[in-house]
């Protein structure tokens, strides 16, 4: 590649809640000459960005389709209820689902939590997003189950969020086509796994320093080492010979 010529950036989603930051750092630090694209998508887009080939890899939310994409799962995320400051279950540290009973529980249309069954009473209608939920809480509406990062992008000094115990829970996954792992795929799933640049299975590694060649033995001429030593001076062919009487 002429110094003209720019390397074609890897393209990464993410969803919301998912900070890709730290990745995103150790790249720049290692391939600095292929830039990163990085962009916030709904979670129910994110699959069809992939499909689509719009992205390279994304960070998303389990399940994904895995016959036509492959991924890694990083992290399960804790659950929690979030609640006005004034709730009944702020005094507690930890909330269950029956403790919710009397309460309408929110379920946005981007609800990213497998439920086999909401607890609390329904509300008449779904929000459609998980932020037009958080504005129904602050109203005192009813309350919002999401996992922690959610609950941490949409903070407002009114609310406050509490664990569920016993609630279904959300992991994240790095994710890309099966058809095309690229090599710069192949470099994005070392990093996120906490591989080394010299790891033997990322591809970015540096060159072994070459070793230096042993230095070579220096034989010393006879009589020239230290007197005792193998290489001791050669012995006197007078010394020990009977001297004559006159």
């Amino acid at each position: 590649m002429t110094g003209s010529e720019v390397s074609p950036p890897f393209r990464l989603v993410y969803v919301p809640g998912v900070m890709p930051d730290k990745w995103v750092r150790v790249w720049n630090e290692r391939l600095p000459d292929v830039p990163l694209t990085l962009t916030q998508v709904p979670v129910q887009a994110a699959q069809g960005l992939l499909l689509d080939g719009d992205a390279d890899a994304g960070l998303v939310r389990l399940p994904v389709d895995r016959t036509v994409l492959s991924a890694i799962p990083l992290y399960t995320e804790r659950t929690v209820v979030v609640v006005p400051r004034d709730h009944l279950v702020t005094a507690a540290d930890a909330v269950s689902p029956e403790d919710l009973a009397d309460d309408i529980v929110l379920h946005p249309l981007d609800d990213v939590l497998p439920w086999e069954g909401l607890p609390g009473r329904p509300a008449l209608e779904r929000p459609a997003t998980t932020a037009d939920a958080i504005e129904l809480v602050a109203a005192g509406i009813g309350v919002l189950v999401v996992p922690l990062s959610l609950a941490r992008l949409h903070h407002r000094k009114d609310l406050t969020h509490r664990p569920l115990e016993g609630a279904p829970e959300s992991s994240v996954a790095l994710s890309w086509p099966e058809a095309a792992t690229t090599d710069r795929v192949e470099d994005f799933i070392g990093i996120v796994r906490g591989r080394t640049v010299n790891s033997t299975r990322g591809r970015t590694q540096q060159p072994a320093p070459a070793k230096k060649p042993a230095p070579t033995a220096r034989r010393q001429p006879a009589g020239r080492g230290r007197r005792g030593g193998t290489g001791g001076t050669a012995k006197n062919p007078r010394r020990g010979k009977p001297r004559r009487r006159s």
